[in-house]
C-alpha cells in the first residue's frame, strides 16, 4: 500500500513541477514514469492501466512514452495486442481501458502505417476483437457469432470502406482459438487459486456464480453479485418479440411463457420457481437473464391481443414483451426498470469512427457506473443534449428524393435510433429529477420481504468487487430496427 500511495504521490508531484517548467521537463518525467512502469520498477501490473488511462496531458505523455516500448513492426493486429497484453492487467474503469486500447491502436499504426488505412480503422478492430473475445469465450447468452456474421458486422468501418475478408477472417480464426488473456499479478493469482478452493467448499450458489465469471472483456461485463440488491419480484408472462439487434424472432420462439421475475442488481432473472435467496441460480435461470443497463421499458401500447403488457428494449436492441397481473403491477416494473437503469448504467463510449458512412450504434459499457448521483444526471442531461441536437441537424438535411436503396434505409435507420436514445434520456433525466431513491427502495406494490443489501448494484456509490456474469454481447453493429414493430401485428 506504501508502495503504490509513494507512486502517485511522485507522478503527481512530477506532473505539478514540469508543468510549471515547461514541456521539455514534463516529457522527462513522464519517460521516467514510463520507464518504471514498463520494468514494473516499485509498480504492480493493475497498476499501469491506471496511468496510462487518465484523461489528462500528463497521462498521455506517459502513455505515448510506454507504448514506445513495443515495436509492432511487421505483426499482424492480433499477436500485437496480445504482445501488448502480456505485459500488464487490463483493469479499471470503462473510460480508462478505452483510452488504453486507443493508445495501442494509436501504437500500431505508426509501426505498420500501410497494413490498415487508418488510425481509427486499428481501434475499430481492436474493439471488435475485444467483442468477438466475450462473444466467443464468454458464457453468454444465444449462439456464437460466426466469421460471416464478424466479417458483415464490419462493413463500411474502414473509413466508410470496407477491410479486407482475408484479414477478418484471420482476426476472427485468431481469437476463435486462442481467447484474449492479459497478465495478472502473482497475488491476484494466488487470491483465484484460494477462491477455487473455496468455490468447492461454500455450495452450489458459489459454483454457479463461478461458472458464469469471466472478465476477458473490460467493457461487456456487468456484476452479478448473489447479495445484489433486489428491487422487484413477481409473476411475469414473456414473450421474444425481437432477437439482438431488432433481427425478427423465428415464429416457433415467439410464444408466451409464465416466469417468477426478479429484478437483482442491473439484471432481470426469470426463474421458473419462486425466487428464494439462498437458491442458486440454474443454466436455464442464467439463460433466461436480461440485462438492464441502458434498456428502456414502455407500455406496449399498440399491443393489443393482452391486457398490462409492458415492452422492454434492451441496449444490444432486443425487444422482450411482459404481462403483469394488473395495470398498476406492469406500471411498478417499468418504474423500477428504469429506475435501475438510468442510476447503474455507466456512460456510452463515444464512436470510435468519425468518417464512416455507415451508420452504427456507439458501444454501451455494460459495467456499473461509477460517478455519483448529481454527476449522473448530469452525464445523462449531456447525452440528451447531444442526441437532440444531432436528431435535429440529421432531419435538417434528408436524403435527396431520387436516392434509393441503402442510403435512404441507413438514414431512416439513424433517425429512428436518435429518436430511441432521446426517449431513453428524457426518461432517465426525469427519473433522477425526481429521486430515484424513493422509487427504488420505495415498497409500492412490491412482494412483502423484498431485501436490499449494500451489495452492487445498489444506492451506495461504492463499487464492492464482485463476480462477473455475461450479457447479451452489444457489439458496435449496424442498428437494425425492431422487426417486426410493435406498431405491426405481433403473432
Amino acid at each position: 500500500m506504501g508502495s503504490n500511495e509513494l507512486q502517485e504521490k511522485d507522478a503527481t508531484g512530477a506532473l505539478g513541477h514540469d508543468l510549471s517548467n515547461g514541456s521539455s521537463s514534463n516529457l522527462e518525467a513522464a519517460r521516467r514514469l514510463a520507464k518504471r512502469l514498463y520494468h514494473l520498477d516499485r509498480f504492480k501490473r493493475s497498476d499501469v492501466a491506471k496511468h496510462l488511462g487518465k484523461n489528462n496531458e500528463f497521462s498521455k505523455l506517459v502513455a505515448e512514452e510506454y507504448l514506445k516500448f513495443f515495436d509492432f513492426t511487421g505483426m499482424t493486429l492480433d499477436c500485437s495486442l496480445r504482445s501488448f497484453f502480456k505485459a500488464f492487467s487490463l483493469i479499471g474503469e470503462t473510460q480508462e481501458r478505452e483510452r488504453v486500447l486507443i493508445h495501442f491502436s494509436s501504437r500500431y499504426y505508426q509501426c505498420n502505417p500501410n497494413t490498415i488505412s487508418s488510425q481509427d480503422g486499428v481501434h475499430c478492430l481492436t474493439c471488435a476483437m475485444m467483442l468477438l473475445n466475450t462473444d466467443l469465450h464468454g458464457h453468454n447468452i444465444g449462439k456464437k457469432m460466426t466469421c460471416q456474421e464478424f466479417v458483415a458486422n464490419l462493413q463500411g468501418m474502414n473509413d466508410g470502406k470496407d477491410f479486407p475478408k482475408g484479414l477478418l477472417k484471420a482476426l476472427y480464426n485468431s481469437i476463435k482459438n486462442e481467447k484474449l488473456e492479459w497478465a495478472v499479478d502473482e497475488e491476484e493469482k494466488k487470491k483465484s487459486h484460494s477462491d477455487g478452493t473455496d468455490e468447492k467448499d461454500n455450495g452450489s450458489q458459489t459454483k454457479a456464480v463461478s461458472r458464469i465469471g469471466n472478465s476477458n472483456n473490460p467493457f461487456l461485463d456487468i456484476p452479478h453479485d448473489p447479495n445484489a440488491a433486489v428491487y422487484k419480484t413477481g409473476f411475469l408472462a414473456r414473450k421474444i418479440h425481437a432477437d439482438m439487434d431488432g433481427k425478427k424472432t423465428p415464429r416457433g420462439k415467439r410464444g408466451w411463457k409464465t416466469f417468477y421475475a426478479v429484478l437483482k442488481g442491473t439484471v432481470l432473472y426469470l426463474q421458473k420457481d419462486e425466487y428464494k435467496p439462498e437458491k442458486a441460480l440454474s443454466e436455464e435461470d442464467l439463460k433466461n437473464a436480461v440485462s438492464v443497463h441502458h434498456a428502456l421499458a414502455s407500455k406496449a401500447t399498440d399491443y393489443e391481443k393482452k391486457p398490462n403488457v409492458l415492452k422492454l428494449k434492451t441496449a444490444d436492441w432486443r425487444v422482450l414483451l411482459f404481462q403483469a397481473q394488473s395495470q398498476e403491477e406492469m406500471q411498478t416494473w417499468i418504474n423500477k426498470i428504469n429506475c435501475v437503469a438510468a442510476v447503474f448504467s455507466a456512460p456510452p463510449f463515444p464512436a470510435a469512427i468519425g468518417s464512416q458512412k455507415k451508420f452504427s450504434r456507439p458501444l454501451l459499457p455494460a459495467t456499473t457506473t461509477k460517478l455519483s448521483q448529481d454527476e449522473q444526471l448530469k452525464s445523462h442531461e449531456a447525452k440528451l443534449k447531444q442526441i437532440s441536437t444531432e436528431l435535429a441537424e440529421h432531419r435538417s438535411y434528408p436524403p435527396d428524393k431520387k436516392l434509393k436503396g441503402k442510403e435512404v434505409d441507413d438514414y431512416k435507420l439513424k433517425d429512428h435510433y436518435l429518436e430511441f436514445e432521446k426517449n431513453r434520456y428524457e426518461i432517465y433525466v426525469s427519473l433522477l429529477k425526481e429521486g430515484v431513491k424513493e422509487l427504488l427502495s420505495g415498497g409500492e406494490n412490491d412482494a412483502p420481504g423484498l431485501k436490499k443489501s449494500h451489495s452492487s448494484p445498489s444506492l451506495n456509490q461504492e463499487s464492492p468487487v464482485s463476480a462477473k456474469v455475461k450479457r447479451n454481447v452489444s457489439e458496435r453493429k449496424d442498428y437494425r430496427p425492431e422487426t417486426p414493430s410493435i406498431k405491426q401485428k405481433v403473432t
